[in-house]
């Protein structure tokens, strides 16, 4: 068994949680409801930071103390995670006397080692963020974060000589190149580094700033919140209680890369000149943006949590999260990607397997002992299962929850398929063809109780519902996630809208399909971007039945995808059609990141010319619907063989 210890950051309470701070807690919640399943010691921690001077800022312009604005803000957050089914074993308030003891303890145990000094510093503050900006970070005279004005300060403070362990840092990065991930960010981290480091400002003077944890040796003095708010990880499990004992030494952190400077620099730092081990990771996450820009509370255009999940539900809110951000990159938001996902993913491949499958096994009826031979086609099953159990143990080592996902849906992909080729339904109607229609359901059966296992960290209430449909009651542990080990068909109780589809409603007029592209619709031709434009036939040209059947429609399977080198509209996408594999140029490069296409079936012209875009040969066409700047590729209403054709 092993030992892991994972912390979201600790939000800060200038405001109600929103989606982005439930993005990052449904991944620390997926990674440790995961960890839970392989057997492992887990501890997950969340909480609030609730000093510093603009949430006096914000308390007073609500009518109301510093302290009793955080209670009620910092409530919200644990109500916002209680809804959300988060899994959080702790919740530490920087306003906690247990975080306040520990935070005086390590900034006296610095003052002592002579690690912090008094001086003077002037330059260009920012009061949203509370930091100090160098000449280099200001973007047009404004802060890069909450695009405002800054303000020039000048004041005497006490100061960390954080400059004083730079060489060490650089050292220890390149040494130990797992510390920070993905690598952009370790690389990102380098960069600040090749610059000279400046000592950190770790004070606040009371005439400015009055609330936050004096400090131990000037009580005229406050502390910088966020040399506070990062001892939270610590202060939280350094109490020596058995419950919180030899969990440092796993600790790994989850954050999002706006608050990459204080993570990979001023807390290893501030770590090593304490004389505490360092933490084992820090696994950073990209922005959810709309319109291109970050979602921030700051600039006005935040999603509120719970506007899309009490609408779609949290398991449809949570999966997006999940499924569309590919870890370490940005991800765009829109309630219609949401939407899309949910009727492609969650109401047509994992919905119409369980309910299928459960009419299925319930019309076939509890049967002690199934005897029929085991036929190739089940073994695929059984050794599709296995393979994606590997891909999500190696996947989820890294945070990549799409990658994870990918591999669930492959197989569900491969379920669906065999409920197709096997077709039990027929099989009921020959009494003869019993014993096999009674392996054909066992497998079934095996394969929903795999899913109900494999699906928790992601999907909880989906999990438990399959679960509960088989009457699955053994141990929710990764070992038990097996097909192949069932032997007889139990009691089934039949799922039925798992994940009912959402109705779009939008006029046939309103929307236009496109094939996208060879130089045409989202594409890039010879000609420059979107040369050609979109339906060339006028508004009410007719075609002959001739005309359109010398039009070939497939089916195709996305196997890779990545984007075309100095294009923002191309992706280069490797398909498989039948038994052939291609190279097609996709006009969507916009609208999906290259990760969240692999693994799905889409529908392509495969019988056009090969045509050559950004010096990339394409060999088809995908098809792909667009209205008002949104683009969705075409999806299927059921699973069905790569090279199927559409007619």
């Amino acid at each position: 068994m092993s030992t892991f210890y994972l912390t979201t950051p600790i939000y800060y309470v200038n405001a109600r949680p929103h989606l982005g701070h439930a993005c990052t807690t449904i991944m620390a919640d997926a990674m440790c409801r995961y960890r839970r399943l392989r057997g492992d010691r887990v501890y997950f921690l969340t909480g609030t930071d609730e000093h510093g001077e603009r949430i006096a800022q914000v308390a007073a312009k609500a009518g109301k103390t510093p302290q009793a604005y955080a209670d009620e803000i910092s409530a919200s957050f644990r109500e916002t995670w209680r809804r959300l089914g988060i899994t959080n074993d702790d919740f530490i308030r920087t306003t906690e006397p247990r975080h306040q003891k520990v935070v005086r303890e390590i900034l006296q145990r610095l003052y002592d080692a002579g690690e912090i000094y008094f001086g003077e510093y002037g330059g260009w503050y920012c009061y949203g963020c509370e930091r100090f900006y160098t000449e280099k970070e200001i973007v047009d005279g404004k802060c890069p974060d909450h695009q405002t004005a800054l303000t020039f300060i000048k004041e005497k403070n006490y100061f960390f000589k954080m400059s004083k362990y730079q060489a060490w840092l650089i050292d220890y990065l390149e040494e130990n190149p797992g510390f920070i991930q993905p690598e952009r960010y370790r690389n990102e981290v380098l960069g600040f580094l090749r610059e000279p480091l400046q000592d950190l400002s770790i004070s606040r003077p009371k005439s400015r700033v009055q609330w936050g944890i004096p400090l131990p040796f000037d009580d005229q003095y406050v502390t910088y919140v966020w040399f506070d708010a990062l001892i939270n990880y610590y202060s939280a499990v350094s109490d020596g209680s058995e419950k919180t004992r030899g969990l440092w030494e796993h600790v790994e952190h989850l954050t999002g890369k706006d608050i990459l400077k204080p993570h990979g620099v001023y807390w290893p730092t501030m770590l090593k000149a304490a004389g505490i081990p360092l933490y084992r990771r820090l696994n950073v996450h990209g922005y959810w943006s709309l319109g291109g820009s970050k979602m921030s509370k700051s600039v006005g255009n935040v999603v509120e949590a719970f506007q899309l999940t009490d609408k779609y539900g949290h398991d449809a809110f949570r999966y997006f999260l999940l499924r569309e951000m590919n870890f370490g990159l940005d991800a765009n938001f829109s309630e219609e990607a949401l939407v899309d996902r949910l009727n492609a993913d969650l109401a047509n491949d994992l919905g119409n397997l369980a309910s299928r499958a459960t009419t299925l096994i319930a019309a076939g009826g509890p049967v002690a002992q199934v005897t029929a031979p085991v036929e190739a086609a089940d073994r695929e099953i059984w050794t599709s299962a296995g393979e994606t159990k590997s891909i999500v143990e190696h996947e989820m080592q890294e945070f990549a929850f799409q990658k994870a996902l990918a591999g669930i849906w492959s197989f569900i992909g491969a379920v669906n398929r065999y409920v197709d080729a096997n077709a039990p339904w027929a099989l009921a109607k020959d009494p003869a063809k019993r014993p096999r229609l009674e392996r054909v359901l066992c497998t079934l059966t095996d394969s929903l109780g795999f899913l109900g296992i494999m699906l928790e960290p992601f999907l909880p209430d989906a999990a438990r519902k399959i679960r509960e449909a088989i009457g699955a009651s053994g141990p929710l542990t990764l070992e038990a996630a097996v097909v192949g080990r069932l032997t007889s068909l139990p009691r089934v109780s039949k799922i039925s809208g798992l994940f009912p589809r959402v109705d779009t409603k939008a006029p046939a007029a309103a929307s236009s399909t496109s094939l996208s592209p060879q130089g045409r619709g989202q594409g890039e031709g010879s000609q420059g971007e979107g040369s050609q434009g979109e339906g060339s036939q006028g508004e009410g040209s007719k075609i002959g039945i001739g005309d359109f059947q010398k039009v070939e429609l497939r089916v195709a399977e996305v196997l890779a995808a990545e984007r075309v080198p100095k294009s923002k509209k191309l992706l280069k996408l490797s398909i498989r059609v039948g038994e052939e594999t291609r190279t097609l140029v996709a006009g969507v490069a916009e609208h999906y990141e290259p990760a969240a296409l692999v693994g799905r079936k889409v529908v392509i012209v495969a019988n056009l010319e090969p045509a050559t875009l950004m010096g990339v040969e394409s060999n088809g066409m995908v098809l792909a619907a667009s209205h008002e700047g949104t683009v969705s590729l075409l999806t299927l209403d059921k699973d069905v063989p790569s090279g199927s054709k559409v007619k």
